[in-house]
């Protein structure tokens, strides 16, 4: 189910909403008439290109869909997981499986439909096909060399053109209401038939035309949510409407000792810089990754306070403020800086013979701090972090 899960569906769910899925498919395939060899094969013959419409149909939707979702940020387009091309197969596999179109009359998903519903030929397609995955497995080794040959890894057409995403959506949305133009005038040649469509239904086409245009056009030239939100801390920088809290490393440092569970410790610098020195209790989000969804639970709750640190002032405090517009949490930054803090708590020098009570009670509160939260890291480890959710590129595909 895609980003849906474990976000939306349960992973429990998951397996049980798939078949109901499922069964609808095949229930819309089979009204379509995709259970019959005569449409689907009359793609190759010129008198039925319903076939063409439908998987032309379905790849401009989910092409639009998902540069929408990954527009405004419901989608991670990084996590999409893209078939690595192996180019000399491909072409093999797609003439050989283009062979058993013609001759079988089915793809594998419609036979499936097909034999579902008692159609005899459908069912010795299927029973060719798994003797044909056998084949293929017990045969591999001997065409691995070929099958691996040209890898070209997971190739978009857009990168290997040079083109944008919402560029390369409009190009192939024209070209694919160009097919259906120019196949519905083949059909009509090679029918006889003369039929001309009614002003009602051109207007429908029309303005069915336009909406994937219309869609492309919003992700092209209006803003997605990563420029809302940076236009949003850059217009309140404008305006210094910036409020931000703070905390003080002596504060932040009695509050991990005593309350660690009450707070995040935010480090925004990159995971380098985090591995060489980071505050105790601290997890590392970097600055880049604030907005990611795997980080939704840290700033969508109120429960815990978000303290940031970082080792400049302007980084923290961007970080706060990028924080603030993502989500609803609590968020403090740290007075200091992280080498700041780690002067004042690890290479604490001894106070001299002529030091005030003052700076004497400061080295034995810093020093004993110190100790506490080494102390505290080494008994907690992983088990006072936040979980995090796992996020994982599916594999898979369309057979």
């Amino acid at each position: 189910m895609g980003p849906l899960v474990p976000y939306i569906i349960s992973g429990e769910f998951n397996l049980i909403l798939a078949v109901i899925i499922g069964f609808f498919f095949g229930f819309i395939l089979e009204q379509a008439g995709f259970s019959t060899t005569k449409k689907l094969v009359g793609l190759f013959y010129g008198y039925d290109f319903t076939v063409l419409r439908v998987f032309f149909t379905a790849g401009v939707t989910a092409m639009i869909g998902v540069l929408l979702l990954g527009h405004y940020d419901l989608l991670d387009l990084s996590l999409i997981y893209v078939n690595p091309t192996f180019l000399r197969s491909a072409i093999v596999g797609g003439l050989i499986m283009g062979t058993g179109f013609i001759i079988g009359g089915f793809c594998p998903g419609t036979s499936v439909c097909a034999a579902a519903i008692g159609k005899i030929d459908a069912m010795i397609f299927v029973f060719g096909s798994v003797i044909g995955v056998f084949a293929f497995a017990e045969s591999f080794p001997l065409i691995e060399k070929f099958y691996l040959a040209d890898a070209m890894g997971p190739v978009r057409i857009n990168e290997v053109l040079g083109i944008s995403m919402p560029l390369f959506a409009f190009l192939l949305t024209a070209i694919a209401l160009g097919a259906f133009f120019i196949t519905w005038k083949i059909e009509q040649k090679v029918n006889k038939t003369t039929d001309e469509l009614s002003k009602a239904w051109k207007s429908r086409y029309a303005i069915a035309s336009a909406i994937p245009f219309f869609i492309i056009g919003v992700v092209a030239f209006l803003p997605g949510r990563q420029d809302i939100i940076r236009y949003q801390i850059a217009q309140a920088q404008r305006q210094k409407k910036c409020v931000f809290y703070e905390i003080a490393a002596d504060k932040l440092a009695d509050e991990i000792v005593h309350h660690y569970y009450q707070l995040h410790v935010i480090d925004v610098r990159t995971p380098e810089e985090f591995e060489k020195f980071h505050l105790p209790m601290a997890i590392n989000i970097p600055f880049e990754e604030i907005t990611h969804r795997k980080w939704e639970n840290i700033f969508k709750q109120n429960v815990r306070t978000n303290v940031f640190y970082a080792d400049n002032d302007t980084l923290v405090r961007m970080s706060c403020l990028k924080a603030k517009f993502v989500g609803h949490s609590r968020n403090l930054i740290l007075t200091e800086s992280v080498y700041e803090f780690r002067e004042l708590f690890y290479d604490l020098k001894a106070p001299g013979p002529t030091a005030s009570k003052k700076q004497i009670d400061e080295y034995n509160f810093r020093t004993k701090a110190a100790t506490d939260m080494q102390h505290l890291t080494d008994a907690l480890k992983n088990i006072g972090k936040p979980v995090t959710r796992e996020v994982k590129v599916a594999t898979g595909g369309c057979s």
